[in-house]
């Protein structure tokens, strides 16, 4: 087989992978759900298009190409963040072909490709198009409107072998997030000046002017210059996804063991307390979970500081935001992979009868747990009276609550074994799990659309002892919800079983 051969079979593979894989049934009413959200989202795109051409058509100082290009960083920086939701790196893909007789590049290179066809690289189209054809087109012509499309074409592109190279790094080791966030901090330095000094932010601006002027005038060499860091930016993901595989394959493993005598106290609570031992030690000795771990706390302390020390998040809904988005992070990141890593060892608990349902009832405990740790770093803001103390229990008691209530259901529904220091290469890839994002995305997004119903027909206090006797009664009533996940389990355990062991 040529390359071109191997490109179109491999691509076959990836576009049948949803087929095949185990979760495709249950994937189904889940995709009507992401349908609909995708569809809302385009609708949202382009009426933001509507309203951001009619701005830029009423402004005598601005011009379309320039102000279509100056939010150009912003765009590229949204684009970044969401592909961590969905878009897997070629590393993550690759197991299945290591075997084949095939040249080493040859997968990388069409998984690489295969990224830049992908349907998902002209989302921001649904809003560009509707703005060049309200604002561009009747301005400076069709030709010129093309180079602006073509060049943002290119630019997301770019933006798309940009986050293959971060995360698989970061997937590496968590240091490499300084990457990222020194790049942008780069990027938007002339702006955040701006911000602090109250002086034009003339460096930020200049060069997308500059671009602007260039379209402008039929020049092509924006269109070559970002078309060569295309190239480039492959040419270096081809050698970094080659090595990292290849390092990940022949790394011996060498097991370490911890000791956890600190938590000898554990014994007296019997099953439980092993369990919830068990849990640590998954942590602490396994570089996968304790990666996620450290990735959770390092969001929890960041966002707690700047919550402190700062009067960004100071309005109602921004205050509402992130005390409920820093107390479900711990769940939100670790939680919605519950019975993922256990299927490494899921036989083990398959021995005795209940042995998962104590096992359930140890995660709640310790994840209830760490709530402590966000519920400390947010006190300072009630201290010097930005927050209220009762906001912050009711918050806490209501992810302890209906949150966790939520998030634990995915133990029905993971049929996945995830790694536990495999990092960037798996035995059949990640597939897509439609049914954890819906399930994450309402953990995330329905306590902030019950707070704001609540507090729009009452008072704040009123509001927040709402909230905690919702949670309070997800709390209380934990052993019923906790045993009918558990019974769910049991009725689908063979089901489940499969997925896990077929995907080891």
């Amino acid at each position: 087989m040529n390359r071109l051969q191997i490109f179109l079979e491999l691509r076959r593979h990836r576009l049948l992978a949803d087929k095949r894989s185990l979760d495709f049934a249950r994937n189904k009413a889940a995709k009507w759900v992401m349908a609909i959200v995708a569809t809302i989202t385009v609708i949202y795109l382009m009426g933001f298009a509507v309203m951001f051409a009619f701005m830029v058509n009423s402004s005598r100082s601005l011009d379309s190409v320039e102000m279509a290009l100056l939010i150009a960083p912003f765009l590229l920086t949204i684009d970044f963040l969401f592909r961590f939701i969905a878009q897997q790196t070629p590393a993550q893909l690759i197991r299945p072909y290591l075997l084949i007789n095939i040249p080493r590049y040859a997968c990388i290179e069409s998984f690489l490709i295969t990224t830049l066809c992908s349907w998902s690289n002209l989302t921001w189209f649904f809003f560009l198009v509707p703005y060049a054809l309200m604002s561009v087109v009747f301005t400076h012509g069709i030709g010129i409107t093309v180079n602006l499309l073509l060049l943002y074409l290119l630019m997301i592109l770019v933006n798309s072998q940009w986050y293959l190279l971060v995360r698989t790094l970061i997937n590496d080791r968590l240091i490499y997030w300084l990457l990222p966030l020194s790049f942008y901090l780069l990027v938007y330095s002339p702006l955040l000046a701006y911000l602090v000094t109250d002086h034009p932010a003339v460096e930020f601006t200049d060069f997308y002017e500059q671009v602007a002027d260039a379209l402008l005038k039929g020049s092509l060499w924006p269109l070559l210059a970002e078309l060569f860091l295309l190239i480039v930016m492959l040419a270096v993901n081809r050698q970094v996804q080659h090595y990292y595989i290849w390092k990940e394959l022949s790394h011996s493993t060498s097991s370490h063991h911890v000791r956890l005598t600190a938590f000898r106290f554990l014994d007296h609570y019997g099953i439980i307390g092993q369990y919830i031992k068990l849990e640590v030690k998954s942590i602490l000795r396994n570089k996968n979970p304790r990666k996620s771990f450290i990735f959770s706390t390092a969001i929890v302390v960041v966002m707690s500081l700047a919550i402190a020390f700062t009067d960004v998040y100071d309005s109602d809904f921004m205050t509402n935001f992130w005390c409920v988005y820093n107390y479900v992070i711990f769940g939100g990141t670790l939680l919605q992979k519950i019975m993922s890593y256990e299927g490494n060892y899921i036989d083990c608990l398959m021995i005795r009868k209940e042995n998962i349902l104590h096992m359930l009832e140890a995660k709640y405990i310790f994840y209830s747990a760490l709530l402590l740790l966000p519920f400390t770093l947010m006190l300072p803001p009630v201290f010097s009276g930005k927050w209220s103390l009762l906001m912050l229990i009711s918050y806490g008691l209501f992810t302890a609550g209906f949150q966790f209530f939520v998030l634990f259901q995915m133990a029905v529904y993971n049929h996945t074994t995830l790694p536990l220091n495999s990092r960037l290469i798996s035995s059949n890839g990640i597939e897509n799990n439609y049914i954890q994002f819906i399930v994450t995305l309402t953990a995330f997004g329905l306590p902030l659309v019950l707070v704001t119903m609540l507090e729009s027909i009452m008072s704040n206090t009123a509001a927040y002892l709402v909230m905690m006797a919702i949670g309070l009664t997800f709390i209380f009533s934990r052993s019923l919800w906790l045993r009918n996940i558990y019974n769910r389990m049991m009725a689908h355990k063979y089901e489940i079983l499969e997925g896990l062991h077929s995907t080891r």
